[in-house]
């Protein structure tokens, strides 16, 4: 890119700030944020509340504090002057309203801050900000007096919010009753609690903010050294497990190294390599970064990935572990030229999880730290895409509106502070020369709002002793020390094209769908026949996987935390039974009319079950019973087993199949020598069956043949947690081997198909749920077809209908949880 074209981009970066930030001043101000799309400031309270987003509002001209230093930064000094006049004139910290501590800290002190540290800066130079006298760091220090009692907690911990008048937990706060708060809520205050003691020499707010950042290293888990996502901040147990890089702990990780290089203190470093490397270990399966259980590091907690993890490849710059950056942030590239933005989840085959796009600006800090770290020219095409896209796609009269989705190009009306803060920042750095600036940006640390805090800090006010008090630091290899402090001479020597030679093989990754390596489980498998689908290995978002699913009985339902939960209902075939011949069922039928449209008996043995299931269904069957011909077997005696298939594929095999053992099968056989015909229901409970046979009578007349199979919600829900959960042990993970057929397993008082009658083989990669359960409570049912009112109870046990009703209400919770489960 010449240097022509490279001006013209940042001259095109600043009327897209002046675009935006002239319209927040003329619609906006002193509200909060920018409305784009009604050319209106966003008042809590006057507007419909959105929840948590709604915390970072505090009623104090949020917008402009976040944007001072960024007027800086863009050259716009005499801008930057009058509007921090405005906020020393019209902004008020002292509001009864309740605000989250991250946020109000990340923004507002960070943003106070930065406009100090680059207030002073302008000073001594002599040009501008002569009459300035400390202003916006005495409105800093007032502010960091409101944050600190939400840390009267025994851990040390913040609360997650805080109301600025009263504090917390007084009557009149309307907080103090939270228990849990993120790990990146408590863990990102060091820059800003540090820099506000170091400039005021009160040493109390970066002694808070160590406090709480020691109590989440003593918490870690020992065995993986990573952090959950949510932590009781009074007890310090973990409320969410799942660990990552993205939301929720992702600027945790960013402040420990940024700490060590602002305050060098070691212990920071020390903590962050160790957090690095078992994030390289577990998280890291490049390019993916994908969340796992603490407990668990080798099990995937997520088969999708959130937009803020696009920082990280900008960490691992400073870090100076570049080829994983490389890796990372050229497969989110990917994803946004699918896109035209990320959006705000994304699952591993890079289909869309969460639509939306609140103009984040975390891939563009990732691009212009690996711009600075490689001179690689393809990072100003990148962040000549960014602004093209903005332009494009989020560009409004009144601004720049957030995308509600990224597929369909609709928008919010929704401008946050950050876009403002970070966005323009970075883009500028990304396309101006050192000439272009008026100070030194490398004399200043960006915070995780790319607020700018000088390095000098490192060598004033020290009031803390830097002595570590938690030496249970891992010892690491000291290749995790390499490239520390990156240096582009070492990292690419005569190798211009290291980068490129690094991208290549992830250009087209999205458009492949071929989003990783050779994963732990395939390195193991090594070449040959497709492996199953594992759970560790399930995607939401893959029309195959959720066939497999749909094809054993199984619904998905997603959660609010991220987790996915699976329902399993009663896929309940009903029909009447026959006998084949031959009754080993190895052969061609030869009684096909006896078979059409029924379940076909048929005695084990002789060949394998997908032969006796195939030949079955060509007679025009519509279920099959095998049962067993040792002579006496029980499911009380019997361990349990899968149904093998014959080794080869099985997806021309759609009907279910069912094994029971002598005993058990006996009691069909015994039915149909005293009956004519004899029809069998096959449920998920034995409670439906009652309640299906009273019913038996209409729905015959509904149902002129019994072919059909009719899929009920008045199943138990199953809980399974996330996806890929780890199974307890004797249990399966996997969905099975693409030749099983179904697993079977009865018992002398009833007929388990719980898990059974669901399963339909066919679905490459799985034809039913491998055995993991102990016997089921349902079993067929008979009853004779002259008399039709009458029933074969095989236990006397009846079924509470109170039990029947609860049961229900569970699966209509769970449906409504479904329906309720907002992106």
């Amino acid at each position: 890119m010449s240097k022509e074209e490279k001006r013209q981009l940042g001259n095109q970066v600043l009327e897209m700030f002046d675009h935006a930030y002239s319209n927040y001043m003329e619609h906006a101000y002193p509200a909060d944020e920018l409305m784009p799309l009604t050319c209106r400031g966003r008042v809590r309270g006057q507007e419909p509340s959105r929840g948590d987003v709604d915390d970072a509002l505090g009623k104090f001209s949020l917008t402009l504090i976040d944007t001072l230093d960024t007027l800086v930064v863009l050259n716009k000094t005499k801008e930057f002057e009058e509007a921090v006049k405005k906020v020393i004139k019209d902004v008020n910290l002292d509001n009864d309203i309740v605000v989250s501590v991250f946020e109000t800290n990340i923004r507002v002190l960070g943003g106070l801050l930065g406009g100090h540290s680059v207030a002073i800066m302008l000073k001594e130079k002599g040009e501008y900000m002569q009459w300035y006298n400390g202003e916006l760091l005495h409105m800093a220090k007032e502010l960091g007096y409101k944050l600190l009692p939400a840390f009267n907690t025994t851990s040390g911990l913040p609360y997650p919010r805080v109301n600025l008048k009263f504090g917390v937990r007084h009557p009149e706060a309307r907080t103090g009753t939270e228990t849990d708060t993120c790990t990146a809520c408590a863990g990102t205050l060091i820059l800003e609690f540090a820099a506000l003691s170091r400039f005021t020499g009160t040493s109390i707010f970066e002694e808070y903010a160590r406090k709480a950042l020691d109590f989440i290293w003593e918490k870690r888990q020992r065995s993986s050294n990573l952090v959950g996502v949510t932590i009781n901040i009074h007890t310090g147990d973990w409320v969410r497990k799942d660990s990552g890089v993205g939301a929720g702990i992702d600027s945790y990780y960013e402040y420990l190294l940024k700490a060590y290089v602002l305050l060098g203190d070691d212990s920071f470093l020390e903590r962050f390599n160790t957090h690095y490397d078992a994030i390289m270990r577990y998280i890291s399966q490049p390019p993916l970064l994908l969340d796992v259980h603490i407990h668990k590091p080798m099990l995937n907690a997520r088969t999708w990935m959130d937009s803020l993890l696009a920082f990280f490849p900008g960490l691992q710059v400073l870090k100076g572990d570049i080829r994983p950056a490389i890796e990372t942030h050229e497969m989110l590239y990917q994803v946004i030229k699918k896109h035209n933005f990320l959006p705000e989840a994304f699952t591993t085959d890079f289909r869309v999880h969460w639509a939306q796009h609140p103009l984040r600006p975390e891939f563009a800090e990732s691009t212009y730290f690996l711009y600075k770290a490689t001179g690689d020219p393809y990072y100003l095409e990148v962040g000549k895409t960014l602004i093209e896209n903005l332009n494009k796609y989020a560009r409004v009269p009144c601004g720049f509106a957030a995308m509600k989705d990224v597929r369909t190009g609709s928008h919010e009306d929704r401008m946050d502070s950050f876009f403002l803060a970070e966005m323009f920042k970075y883009l500028y750095l990304l396309f101006a020369d050192k000439e272009d600036m008026i100070f030194d940006i490398e004399d200043y640390i960006f915070t995780t709002e790319a607020h700018l805090l000088p390095l000098w800090l490192s060598t004033t006010n020290q009031t803390i002793s830097k002595k570590n008090t938690t030496t249970e630091y891992t010892e690491l290899d000291d290749s995790n020390f390499d490239w520390t402090c990156p240096n582009t001479q070492i990292l690419f020597p005569n190798d211009p094209m290291f980068a490129q030679s690094i991208r290549e093989p992830l250009k087209n990754v999205v458009d492949k769908s071929c989003p990783r390596g050779v994963s732990r489980v395939e390195e193991s498998l090594g070449s040959g026949p497709k492996p199953p689908l594992r759970a560790r290995d399930f995607m939401a978002s893959n029309p195959e996987h959720l066939e497999i699913l749909k094809k054993m009985g199984v619904s998905l339902i997603h959660l609010k935390d991220g987790r996915v939960q699976l329902v399993q209902h009663a896929v309940q075939t009903r029909g009447f039974v026959a006998t084949i011949k031959p009754y080993n069922g190895c052969s061609e039928i030869t009684n096909p009319e006896a078979v059409k449209e029924k379940i076909a008996l048929m005695q084990r043995g002789q060949c394998m079950f997908a032969e006796k299931a195939r030949n079955i269904q060509k007679a025009g069957a519509i279920g099959g019973i095998v049962i067993d011909d040792n002579e006496g077997s029980s499911s009380d005696t019997a361990p349990l087993f899968q149904m093998a298939g014959d080794g080869k594929n099985t997806d021309d095999i759609t009907i279910p199949m069912l094994f029971l053992f002598n005993k058990e099968g006996n009691i069909i056989l015994d039915a149909i020598r005293e009956y004519e015909a004899v029809e069998v229901l096959l449920s998920d409970k034995a409670k439906d069956r009652d309640l299906e046979v009273e019913n038996m009578d209409q729905k015959s007349a509904e149902n002129d043949s019994h072919k059909q199979n009719s899929e009920e919600d008045t199943s138990a829900s199953q809980d399974v947690g996330a996806v890929s959960e780890e199974p307890e042990e004797g249990e399966s993970s996997d969905v099975p081997d693409p030749d099983s057929l179904s697993p079977a397993h009865a018992d002398s008082d009833s007929v388990s198909v719980s898990n059974q009658d669901s399963s339909v083989p066919g679905a490459d990669g799985a034809g039913a749920a491998e055995p993991a359960c102990a016997p089921g409570d349902s079993r067929p049912q008979e009853h004779s077809g002259t008399q039709p009112s009458s029933k074969v109870s095989w236990d006397n046990k009846a079924q509470p209908m109170e039990s029947i009703l609860a049961d229900w209400n569970e699966d209509i919770e769970a449906f409504e949880m479904m329906e309720k489960d907002e992106l």
